[in-house]
């Protein structure tokens, strides 16, 4: 790894044993992110993106089949580490997840303050009176109130409770924050002020993160990196100047051009059809079916073509 380089994942692979037999949620996925960058990962409901971000923390479910690959953090290997060790010096130490639907995940009974102070207490060992503070600085830093730290969750409005959850996220200085789906269920101008709160953070406290959501024209006012994800793989990353000006897969494309935009000639494109099922995927490309610019060779599965900036898994670029 670079001196640059925060994360790099390779060949990661989860998979959920269910009755009708092994889901594929994560299969395969690469992906490298340096420090201070934020990176987007894009694509469908179901496609795999909060698996993906699931298998990166190890939060895993008891019905893991397959649960492997490299993923490497500031160059330590973190699939090596035992899940206590993992969970007491990497999770919500090096990094921590904000959830989706985060705002609703709070528990109702306890103050928000002791909430986001909990991380420092369980992983700093600091007293509670040096914990607080530490939540009272998060809490500026995202724009809540100080006096609203001996609130609790049912008192605060929903962009209030997501801002909430960023401080806790915030609270043990990590290197990288997971956000899934962080402005779910919020009207469009939260949703504006939270990426605002996020890029602020960005800068400020030089962490990075991985934004995983289906808001392509939201994200891209944060982004620096874009990763696309269908049926369970990335199958493009690129810059985000780079990618919104120029998407390069198929499916990228479509992705695109399916997004409403102010004073545009043309009506948003649907794509049509349903991505595969991820019990049992397609041999050859995963998108084949519903890609208007698929041949013969789609059949076979394609190759990654590209440099580290710009990759992208289609035979159309070999």
């Amino acid at each position: 790894m670079s001196e640059s380089q925060l994360l790099r994942v390779k060949d990661l692979k989860l998979h959920f044993r269910t009755s009708a037999g092994a889901v594929q949620a994560v299969d395969g996925v690469d992906l490298e992110l340096d420090h201070t960058q934020a990176m987007v990962i894009l694509g469908e409901s179901g496609c795999g993106k909060t698996s993906l971000a699931k298998a990166i923390l190890r939060l895993l479910p008891r019905n893991v089949e397959t649960y492997s690959g490299e993923v490497y953090l500031d160059g330590t290997e973190l699939m090596r580490m035992d899940d206590e060790e993992f969970r007491r010096n990497v999770r919500w130490v090096q990094m921590s997840l904000v959830p989706q639907a985060a705002m609703n995940a709070l528990n109702p009974v306890l103050k928000v303050g002791d909430q986001v102070a909990e991380p420092m207490l369980v992983h700093a060992g600091v007293k509670k009176a040096t914990a607080l503070l530490q939540a009272k600085d998060m809490f500026q830093r995202v724009g809540v109130p100080v006096g609203f730290i001996n609130r609790y969750a049912f008192e605060l409005s929903g962009g209030m409770r997501q801002r909430v959850a960023i401080a806790m996220s915030l609270v043990t200085a990590p290197s990288l924050i997971v956000l899934d789906e962080p402005t779910s269920a919020l009207d469009v101008l939260t949703q504006a002020n939270i990426f605002n709160v996020l890029k602020r953070i960005k800068k400020e406290l030089e962490v990075s993160f991985i934004l995983i959501t289906h808001d392509i024209a939201t994200s891209s006012e944060l982004a620096d990196r874009v990763a696309v994800m269908y049926a369970g793989q990335i199958v493009e990353v690129s810059d985000a100047s780079r990618f919104f000006e120029e998407p390069l897969h198929p499916y990228s494309r479509m992705l695109m051009a399916s997004v409403p935009r102010l004073r545009a000639d043309q009506e948003p494109e649907f794509i049509t059809g349903q991505p595969p099922s991820l019990l049992n995927p397609p041999t050859g490309c995963r998108f084949a079916e519903r890609c208007p610019s698929r041949f013969e060779k789609c059949s076979e599965e394609p190759p990654v073509v590209g440099q580290h900036k710009v990759q992208v898994k289609c035979w159309l670029y070999e």
